[in-house]
């Protein structure tokens, strides 16, 4: 996708003020402990709920995150992990420069904000990710785009570069109201890529994320691509998917913790992606072979984010059973 002028980009906005003397200075990486939860209503139905733990990472200070905790170490082998060749391209181009090159196809400049990478950390040497999330920050903290990294079961990887709307809610910092659900910035575009060998790609993505603060949340709906006949109709998710977790200090006992309370937490990922798929198939679900790997990019211009108007961003979603609330304090013994 060609890059748009350089007039369509999001003009940074000014620098944001330092933290006052008594401020803590904001970790290089945390933890989020929460679970993950998938409900699928067609071909069909079928629900499924894990705990997992993930790690929010500053991608300019990977070095100040290991330095927290001697249990955590970059592209080096320890009880958790993190290799920058996990993610991204799997180059030696530093993740930052490949997050800046992905925004700048979609007219974004964050004018030096940061950049947070939300993924799961190698256990022992083995890692897999079915989703990462990059939240990209302007230099005022307002979150200017997000970056859905994907992959599936058959080695393939592909990235969905999403600006966030300049006045959408929830995207300027301190917007979250103490003891009330956080606003949910809401996304769109079409499916791209084969993930699950039940659903085709002939779909379209809905997101819904909650930047990260005290909580998170990452939820995400598709929808069959309807007709003429149907368009007006009100869609139905066919697959719903939420992630939902409270923030913990990465610490060695934190993780300690985590490794008694979810052990082997990577491998029991993907043990549970094929355990899952046998059941579909089990209720008769259709199976989809992987097609051969396509383009691994999809760029959504600043320009061209749905508006308020647009069909995927309308209230006709409000009867989605999973909303951002869904994580607020109802889920605090999940993740204790």
């Amino acid at each position: 996708m060609t890059t748009g002028p350089a007039a369509m980009r999001r003009p940074p906005g000014p620098a944001a003020s330092a933290p006052g003397p008594d401020a803590p200075p904001k970790p290089a990486a945390v933890l989020y402990v929460g679970s993950v939860s998938h409900q699928r209503r067609a071909p069909r139905a079928h629900r499924l709920r894990y705990r997992i733990f993930s790690m929010l990472l500053d991608l300019d200070r990977l070095d100040d995150a290991v330095r927290q905790t001697r249990l955590f170490s970059r592209n080096r082998f320890n009880l958790y992990s993190f290799h920058d060749r996990d993610h991204g391209e799997r180059s030696a181009v530093p993740l930052r420069v490949q997050i800046d090159r992905l925004l700048e196809r979609a007219d974004v400049d964050l004018a030096g904000g940061r950049v947070e990478l939300l993924c799961m950390p190698r256990v022992l040497g083995y890692v897999f990710n079915p989703l990462s999330v990059y939240y990209c920050y302007a230099r005022d903290g307002t979150l200017a785009a997000l970056v859905y990294e994907v992959s599936n079961t058959f080695g393939q990887r592909h990235t969905y570069v999403i600006p966030v709307a300049p006045d959408a809610p929830g995207a300027a910092p301190g917007t979250s109201v103490p003891d009330r659900a956080p606003r949910a910035i809401e996304q769109s575009c079409r499916k791209r890529f084969h993930v699950s060998p039940f659903l085709g790609r002939d779909m379209t993505y809905r997101f819904r994320v909650v930047r990260p603060d005290a909580r998170l949340s990452v939820l995400i709906d598709a929808f069959d691509d309807p007709g003429p006949a149907v368009a007006a109709a009100p869609p139905q998710a066919i697959l719903s998917a939420a992630y939902g977790a409270q923030r913990r200090g990465l610490t060695d006992g934190a993780l300690l913790r985590l490794f008694v309370t979810h052990p082997l937490l990577t491998l029991k990922v993907v043990v549970g992606i094929h355990w899952e798929a046998l059941q579909l198939w089990y209720k008769g679900s259709g199976f989809r072979p992987c097609p051969p790997p396509g383009d691994a990019l999809t760029v959504v211009r600043l320009a061209d984010i749905a508006r308020p108007h647009d069909r995927f961003a309308s209230s006709r979603f409000a009867s989605s059973r999973f909303s951002s609330s869904r994580f607020s304090s109802s889920d605090s013994k999940e993740v204790q």
